[in-house]
């Protein structure tokens, strides 16, 4: 019982720390800081998508919090948050931008570790 209770603390702890992350992107991409719209124009995401892409992280950090009650709910959230990652990390990669896919990369690893602390708690 005490590994379970171990497990989901780890859970509960990534889970605040990758809600908080999402959270603050989707706040800077809703001001269209100047940073954040360069960085969006080298990338070649089309400014028509940023609204879905602040949606995307709002669901996502709502889905893994609701995934802490209903594990179902937290692992398709984590599936999600894996893939929209990986594909930050692909659309970084594919400009040259190693440096700017590393955080995409690590929150990669992270949206993993969800989807496997939450299906150990199940």
């Amino acid at each position: 019982m005490i590994e379970v209770a171990a497990v989901f603390v780890s859970l509960a702890v990534v889970t605040v720390f990758m809600s908080a992350v999402l959270l603050v992107s989707a706040g800077a991409k809703s001001l269209r800081t100047p940073h954040i719209t360069e960085q969006m124009t080298t990338l070649g995401v089309p400014q028509s998508m940023m609204t879905f892409l602040i949606g995307a992280q709002i669901a996502g950090a709502a889905g893994v919090i609701a995934g802490l009650w209903w594990g179902p709910v937290g692992i398709a959230a984590a599936i999600g948050l894996t893939l929209y990652f990986a594909g930050a990390a692909a659309f970084h990669l594919r400009v040259g931008d190693r440096q700017g896919a590393l955080p995409a990369v690590v929150l990669t690893m992270a949206s993993i570790a969800l989807i496997a602390l939450r299906a150990a708690t199940l």
